[in-house]
């Protein structure tokens, strides 16, 4: 009994810790796990936190500009002590009971407004920020889930390799019965076969591998069976749309549009330091009613007030906040313009690696093809006695080879889709790339 409490105990806390994101059992989607980035990622996540923070700070900054209105009420008993040597009494103590309503208002701050503009600068940053996170977590769920789908059809390039090695070995043990092989024959066909059942353990070890980088990439519990869709690109020329995409990829990209509103900012804070020198105007008034005591009869009572101030000496502060916004302000403009050169070097680039990796498919099609024709003829070769069996070992080799060639040409080109969808600013775009 104890061990069948124990038992349901376990099973209960396995169930409780499992269950907490359990998703539909099925296949997923390239769109499925794109969609679930914004929703889960970690990254994404706390991104989005850091520009809650960003809102919140600006509207902390904007309280300054604002009328501050507050609200008392102050019941005092005090009692005089009399500094002269007239030889009066000690006075009776005295009550006073004040309501009032106090406040102030910034009418001229020219340095707190640039503040304020500043702090807006800094959310829409943060914004930007998150759209940067976004699409490089975009970029690696999507890279993810081509690993995934290269490693299963590699475990699948190795099972067919078995079943054409197991072929083999039973072709070659009928031969040896027939009198028409040799034992060697029979030893390096077994050979072949244990070869690839090795490559096969290997190949479960990297498949168990990439599902768990993709589970948690979306956050998707580990023991869960995850089954793909296929998502076959179109095969496609990255650079027939080069320069089309040239002109709008710096309006598309979060990262430039980071940078800009950086270098917007810079020239705020470049701003709000010559500001500093600016005097400023402040008027503050009290309204409420006064008393001896609060249950008393109580009399109106309010002040009005205005201050300037000046500044006329503060330490030499005001020239250095000058001189370090005017450091930032050349530190950006010289980042945005290497940003720009880098945004150019990139789109160059994965446009002319997605046309490479497409011709690589081609010409890996036409390699497995050879060595399709080449196991064909080592078979009938081997068959019909005119050979031994190294041709078909070597055959089915350059076979599984080729296969594998082929499975990774695929794959390359699907990240260099990847890549190219990245450096235009969308990854998302890759979806409308799904061929038929």
């Amino acid at each position: 009994m104890p061990n069948r409490s124990r038992c349901l105990l376990l099973s209960l806390m396995v169930f409780a810790g499992t269950g907490r994101a359990a998703e539909p059992s099925g296949t997923l989607t390239l769109e499925q796990a794109l969609a679930a980035v914004e929703r889960v990622n970690l990254n994404v996540l706390l991104s989005r936190e850091a520009v809650v923070q960003a809102v919140q700070q600006a509207t902390i900054a904007r309280s300054a500009v604002l009328p501050i209105i507050n609200g008392s009420l102050q019941q005092r008993r005090s009692k005089a002590v009399p500094l002269t040597n007239t030889g009066a009494t000690t006075q009776r103590p005295t009550n006073r009971f004040d309501a009032l309503l106090t406040g102030n208002y910034s009418l001229v701050d020219p340095q707190r407004w640039s503040a304020t503009r500043s702090a807006r600068v800094g959310a829409e940053i943060a914004q930007a920020d998150y759209n940067a996170v976004v699409q490089t977590v975009l970029a690696s769920v999507a890279q993810s889930y081509f690993a995934h789908l290269r490693n299963l059809r590699r475990l699948e390039v190795v099972d067919a390799n078995i079943a054409r090695a197991r072929s083999l070995f039973d072709l070659a043990r009928n031969q040896l019965n027939a009198g028409v092989a040799t034992q060697i024959d029979v030893t390096r066909a077994e050979a072949q076969l244990a070869q690839a059942e090795q490559a096969r353990l290997q190949q479960v070890t990297t498949d168990l591998q990439s599902e768990l980088l993709l589970k948690r990439a979306i956050d998707l519990p580990v023991a869960q069976p995850l089954q793909l869709e296929d998502f076959p690109l179109k095969p496609s020329d990255g650079m027939l749309m080069l320069f089309g995409d040239e002109k709008t990829t710096f309006e598309k990209r979060a990262d430039y549009l980071r940078a800009q509103k950086a270098l917007e900012q810079a020239r705020i804070d470049v701003r709000s330091a010559t500001f500093e020198r600016l005097p400023a105007l402040t008027l503050g008034s009290t309204y409420g009613r006064g008393a001896a005591n609060f249950d008393d009869p109580k009399q109106p009572e309010w002040s009005v007030t205005g201050t300037l101030s000046v500044p006329i000496f503060d330490g030499l502060r005001a020239g250095a906040d000058r001189r370090v916004a005017l450091a930032r302000q050349r530190s950006q403009e010289a980042r945005l313009h290497n940003l720009e050169l880098q945004i150019s070097s990139e789109l160059r680039f994965a446009a002319q690696d997605a046309s490479s990796r497409n011709a690589q498919v081609a010409v890996a099609q036409k390699n497995q093809r050879l060595a399709q024709d080449q196991l064909r003829l080592a078979q009938q070769r081997y068959q019909n006695g005119v050979a031994d069996n190294r041709e078909v070992v070597e055959a089915q080799t350059q076979l599984a080879v080729a296969d594998d060639n082929l499975v990774e040409a695929v794959y390359q080109y699907n990240l260099s889709r990847v890549e190219l969808a990245r450096a235009r600013g969308d990854v998302r775009g890759v979806l409308a790339e799904k061929g038929p």
